[in-house]
């Protein structure tokens, strides 16, 4: 006995890998989490497929929804926005269908923090200025273990993705500036990730709760800050080259070149 979670995706039903989609597809039963899947990937469901929403129901009445049906005999699929690997609450309902006798398989989505990258044509890691990506979220009514308090995060002065923080913005900095980061730090909000409505809010450290609030963000948006979101990072590219393609560099596929 087999259930599938499926990472949907951050939004646009075509960035559903290929084996997601294949499994929807295929499955007698979808469970969705109807705020954040779009209805329009969850309607690729086949034809007579039992399709149920979970933005209502508590965590034993998913699990027991979704044992009853294994135990009939369906392919089940819960479809979990994003990636089911970041904040995606998975590791409590494996555990219940666990206890129940039923194995789990997770099929990768896109993260809605690489669909907001990709929105803004950004790179988060660049060569001689960050190459490290820090996902976390501020603290709110759910705690954050000591270590990982956010000025503690920030004090290593790589990109930052907040995930679930879009209310928490004026701790958001002051944390960062408690960890010497510069007002004139770039930060990115993109909103609703590669949905219809998506809205890009391009701004500073300082001036990011203001932003915010003129702007009426409160949920569903991903917030990027680090030098990596510099506007005019393109104008500087000759700066943070890699080293992989300097013609130079050798490696397994190629023979570097020494001028002269």
């Amino acid at each position: 006995m087999k259930l599938y979670i499926v990472g949907a995706g951050p939004g646009d039903p075509d960035l559903i890998t290929v084996k997601g989609l294949k499994l929807l597809q295929q499955a007698d039963v979808v469970l969705y989490t109807d705020s954040l899947v779009s209805d329009e990937l969850a309607a690729k469901a086949k034809p007579g497929a039992e399709v149920l929403q979970s933005s209502g129901m508590a965590l034993e009445e998913m699990v027991e929804l979704m044992v009853d049906r294994v135990r009939q005999g369906k392919t089940v699929v819960r479809l979990h926005t994003g990636d089911p690997s970041v904040y995606g609450a998975t590791m409590e309902q494996i555990a219940l269908l666990k206890q129940a006798g039923i194995d789990v398989e997770i099929v990768p989505g896109v993260s809605s923090v690489f669909a907001a990258a990709a929105a803004l044509g950004a790179e988060l890691t660049i060569p001689e200025l960050t190459q490290t990506l820090i996902l976390t979220r501020a603290e709110g009514r759910t705690p954050v273990p000591e270590r990982e308090k956010l000025r503690a995060l920030a004090e290593h002065h790589c990109t930052i993705a907040l995930f679930l923080s879009a209310t928490l913005t004026k701790k958001v900095v002051r944390e960062l500036t408690e960890a010497g980061w510069s007002e004139d730090t770039p930060v990115a909000v993109v909103q609703r990730a590669s949905w219809p409505d998506q809205v890009i809010v391009r701004t500073t450290l300082k001036h990011l709760d203001e932003e915010m609030g003129k702007h009426g963000i409160r949920s569903h948006a991903m917030i990027l800050a680090g030098w990596a979101l510099d506007p005019a990072i393109h104008e500087k590219s000759g700066q943070h080259r890699s080293k992989l393609y300097d013609k130079t560099f050798t490696h397994g596929y190629r023979k570097g070149v020494t001028e002269g």
